[in-house]
């Protein structure tokens, strides 16, 4: 986040009872479905190791310089797989049959050298999909272990799901919108949003080759969509964009509720309306990290009273200490109406992401700043819930938190003593997708187990509002 000076408009979050109103929604496209913590957009909470099936079949396809090892396995399986998806929906959803790539290469970025339409694979540590030849390649020296390794089979098979998004680009043509200078960044968001198609086809366990749990599976699919994310301060105008894990993961679940319709509907018109990826701010010198101190706290505390005013009720005071400790480093107090901080533990926690040690899988240090603000507004944010009546023990008072912290974070998007910065949203998310998150905490720190609704009830507050949060998490 920037301190900042100078006043703005003020824009009230009005809470009664379970009912929120007030910060006018974006609009736009984009999920809706959700029936709060019971649910994941319509679909029972499960939980099972995911991955291939134990009595899943063997792949008839031909994979060019393939190895025969798990990597190769899992891609192939997902290729098959995804391929049968798309016979499918696309008969079903625009009328078309379904024609497979013409190739598969897999590689070992490490040593090959070999050749698509798109050139040499040397060194190229990723996977892709190449118009010219029709084909889908992917390194199985580097990038498909790292993922398996770090985030399990799934975050494998979302890689390919969202490559083969750009084969259907290729086959639906005027049908999805995209031609020559349609940018990166929306071509990106479409294909992202196929893979959450797919994967809703899994999770209604459809697929002969994989299963995928909508709790521990889901996060890990989202945790590596997470990964994969732009550098904070990329333009969604680069050649190259491909989206803030905020924009990403907001084209994933679109996909995962509405389907390939939806993501076929992605242009560049609405989907520049809600993308959140922007360069960093001109002299923005901390790069979007603040430190987190006494003065960026009491920043903070004028921006949340500012924020949720219109509640009309007795704001939180945030304390060093304070009279309880049940959810640090930052805990509501209902008995004397307090958010209790442990400042050292939240400036570790504020201090910037070390993207090449996260790219390493090594400890990246700290989750930013936006994501020691958030945990302490959701703590806040208990409080004003309280106040009004609402329920702050149980897994839909979590899920409200996390929408009404993302309803805050769009009311500081605009001049102001504190104000949003690039990369501030992805922080969130990095904190959302941990075991141990209070952004979407109750008031004894319990979270639902799915990532999926946590990301998502942020998401909803921030791009609809904060009437959205009572109305879906009553």
């Amino acid at each position: 986040m920037i301190p900042g000076g100078g006043r703005r408009a003020l824009v009230a979050l009005v809470v009664a009872a379970v009912a929120v109103s007030g910060c006018s929604g974006k609009g736009g496209s984009g999920p809706v479905e959700d029936t709060g913590a019971g649910s994941v957009a319509g679909l029972p909470v499960t939980h099972f190791e995911s991955g291939l099936r134990p009595d899943a079949p063997t792949p008839s396809l031909n994979v060019s310089n393939a190895d025969g090892g798990e990597d190769d396995k899992l891609a192939t399986a997902a290729i098959d797989d995804v391929q049968a998806y798309w016979g499918e929906r696309l008969p079903a959803d625009f009328g078309q049959q379904f024609e497979p790539v013409k190739s598969l290469l897999s590689y070992d970025s490490q040593t090959d050298t070999e050749k698509t339409g798109c050139g040499s694979v040397k060194k190229l540590v990723n996977a892709f999909y190449c118009p010219v030849d029709d084909s889908v390649a992917w390194d199985r020296g580097v990038l498909l272990p790292m993922l398996r390794q770090r985030f399990g089979p799934m975050s494998v098979v979302v890689v390919l799901a969202h490559e083969f998004g750009h084969a259907v680009q290729y086959r639906l043509g005027d049908k999805a919108g995209v031609g020559k200078s349609t940018p990166t960044v929306v071509k990106e968001q479409q294909a992202d949003c196929f893979a959450g198609g797919y994967f809703r086809w899994v999770a209604e366990d459809k697929s002969k080759y994989y299963r995928v749990s909508t709790s521990e599976g889901l996060n890990q699919v989202m945790a590596a969509m997470f990964l994969i994310r732009d550098q904070a301060g990329t333009s969604a105008a680069d050649k190259g964009a491909h989206g803030t894990a905020f924009d990403r993961t907001y084209a994933f679940q679109a996909g995962f509720e509405k389907g390939p319709k939806e993501c076929a509907g992605m242009t560049a018109e609405n989907v520049k309306a809600r993308l959140t990826e922007r360069p960093f701010d001109k002299g923005d010198k901390g790069k979007g990290d603040a430190k987190f101190d006494e003065q960026a706290v009491a920043l903070l505390k004028k921006s949340l009273d500012e924020a949720f005013k219109g509640a009309q009720v007795a704001a939180p005071e945030i304390t060093d200490g304070g009279s309880c400790r049940t959810t640090p480093p930052a805990s509501y107090c209902p008995g004397d109406n307090t958010v209790s901080i442990d400042m050292a533990e939240l400036a570790r926690l504020a201090q910037p992401i070390d993207r090449d040690a996260e790219m390493k899988g090594q400890d990246p240090g700290g989750m930013g700043d936006f994501a020691a603000f958030a945990e302490v507004a959701a703590r806040y944010a208990l409080g004003i819930q309280k106040g009004v009546g609402a329920s702050i023990d149980n897994a839909n008072a979590g899920l409200r938190t996390a929408c009404l912290v993302g309803a805050w974070a769009a009311f500081t998007n605009r001049p102001g003593d504190l104000r949003l910065s690039a990369g501030d949203l992805d922080e969130a998310i990095a904190d959302l997708l941990q075991p141990e998150s209070l952004v979407s905490a109750d008031v004894n720190g319990k979270r639902p187990d799915s990532g999926f609704d946590r990301v998502e009830a942020l998401r909803r507050g921030y791009l609809e509002g904060s009437s959205v949060c009572s109305k879906q998490y009553a």
